[in-house]
């Protein structure tokens, strides 16, 4: 059976460096049998991927893309907490925060980049609770932002 790691590589993707937080916090706190990841932003080599609103300068596409990339981001968080992602038992709960456009009502097609993810990465285990919420301004004008929850 694949690893979560070898699942992602399939993908064509890989568990990146955590990100450096932006602000006074840190990437993940584990309680118990819980993993919880501070948001994610959609940074790529320490760059964001987009900035903006989805719905004006970024498309959807585009947003869906880095709600991928904060996937990745807070399965590096997860993992740098755990030491391994085949510890993962489940993914219990996604919020994922859309900065938009107030015309704009994709946000559960944009929150699809981290689910989608997750499924594939980790079957059944990965099928989870989601919020998808649409809002004004992300920190650092982010489109997206995710945070997570895991059950190890």
């Amino acid at each position: 059976m694949a690893t979560p790691e070898e699942r992602l590589a399939e993908l064509g993707h890989a568990v990146p460096e955590v990100a450096k937080p932006v602000a006074a916090y840190v990437p993940a706190v584990r309680s118990g049998q819980h993993v919880f990841t501070s948001g994610q932003l959609p940074m790529r080599s320490g760059e964001l991927m987009a900035v903006g609103k989805v719905g004006a300068e970024v498309t959807a596409e585009e947003a869906y893309a880095c709600a991928q990339q904060c996937a990745l981001n807070a399965l590096a968080a997860v993992k740098a907490e755990i030491g391994d992602l085949a510890l993962v038992r489940r993914i219990v709960k996604v919020v994922v925060f859309v900065a938009s456009t107030p015309d704009f009502s994709g946000q559960p097609g944009v929150a699809n980049g981290a689910s989608e993810l997750f499924g594939h990465v980790f079957g059944d285990a990965g099928i989870h609770a989601r919020s998808a919420v649409g809002v004004a301004v992300l920190p650092l004008d982010a489109p997206v932002e995710v945070e997570i929850m895991v059950e190890v």
